[in-house]
């Protein structure tokens, strides 16, 4: 077995990182850690644009990775410790998360602290979520993975994926808002995020036969670098990705009440129809069609409404105005 601390913060890197592994190293059991600076971690099937809080996570630079596993939407900070475990596909019975929480738990219970695995992937102490599991198989492996909130911060895990769910109607998951909370008052002593990680790395030491320590290479570095950039750094995947969905949205202007409706498949706008009360000088079909394949993304939007002139088509009205209605 390797056993990897990775060595970056950086989401695009950590998630990037998994599937590097998962090819890289096809036989190979694999226990990795990460923690990553402030972050949205989606799930694969899942809205991106449903699940986040458009508006707070770009003021708060906060990064939006869609991950290979399914499962809900997490939020991800310095004080939130990920684990994740690589296995050959078929040595483990794919439904069973307990193998792979047990260690966790294990190292938790040694401090004291009540954790216990319920229900089918969560890990909970005195009733409250704490850690959430999700699993994938793919090139002949298994990868269970989940999240330890350890010091994270709440307020901004409520912000960050806080969203109108009026606004979208689709057949992606939603995300589970369960009732959660941080392990952090629950240790007798005090106890730092790394030091957790060290007691976790020593348990898979003992009780894992030939695990080393495992450092990643200049040629691993260059590697995930490549599908940073390929893949998880893209508006493509982390948002495009996301299934067919109808956006729905209305707003009251000074210029008159204005309500639009999207028709969006993998992030591309397929139909546009925008009803309102506002006086038009220029029919409105013709912005509806010059917004007919493009990218439910508010940069591509604004591209095209700074290229007409919007008083044509609603009367007195501002980019900002009509922009805020695709949010």
């Amino acid at each position: 077995m390797f056993i990897i601390d990775s060595p970056s913060h950086d989401a695009y890197f950590n998630i990037a990182l998994e599937e590097y592994l998962l090819y890289k190293y096809p036989t190979e059991d694999i226990f990795l850690l990460y923690i990553n600076a402030p972050s949205i971690i989606v799930g694969k099937f899942q809205n991106t644009l449903a699940e986040i809080n458009l508006d707070y996570v770009n003021a708060q630079q906060i990064k939006v990775v869609r991950r290979m596993s399914g499962g809900g939407a997490v939020y991800h900070d310095l004080g939130n410790l990920n684990f994740s475990f690589h296995t050959l596909l078929g040595l483990n019975d794919f439904m069973d998360f307990s193998k792979f929480t047990a260690p966790v738990i294990k190292v938790l219970n040694s401090l004291d602290v009540p954790a216990k695995l319920e229900g089918r992937n969560d890990l909970l102490v005195d009733g409250k979520k704490f850690s959430g599991n999700a699993k994938l198989a793919k090139n002949g492996k298994m990868i269970q993975h989940g999240t330890i909130l350890f010091n994270s911060d709440m307020s901004v895990l409520g912000d960050a994926l806080k969203m109108n769910p009026l606004k979208y109607v689709d057949k992606a998951i939603k995300s589970n808002r369960a009732r959660v909370t941080n392990l952090i008052d629950y240790f007798p002593t005090e106890i730092s995020t790394d030091e957790l990680k060290e007691l976790l790395v020593e348990e898979m030491l003992e009780n894992n036969e030939n695990a080393i320590i495992y450092q990643l290479t200049t040629e691993d570095l260059a590697g995930i670098a490549d599908l940073i950039k390929e893949k998880y750094q893209t508006w493509d995947w982390n948002f495009g990705f996301s299934p067919k969905y109808n956006f729905k949205n209305a707003k009251k202007i000074p210029a008159g009440f204005i309500e639009i409706h999207l028709d969006v498949e993998k992030g591309i706008i397929e139909k546009v129809k925008i009803f309102g009360d506002f006086f038009a000088s220029n029919p409105i079909e013709e912005l509806e069609e010059q917004l007919v394949g493009k990218k439910h993304e508010l940069a591509e939007i604004e591209r095209v409404l700074a290229s007409n002139d919007l008083t044509n088509y609603f009367g007195k009205v501002t980019i900002e105005e009509i922009l805020a209605l695709f949010k």
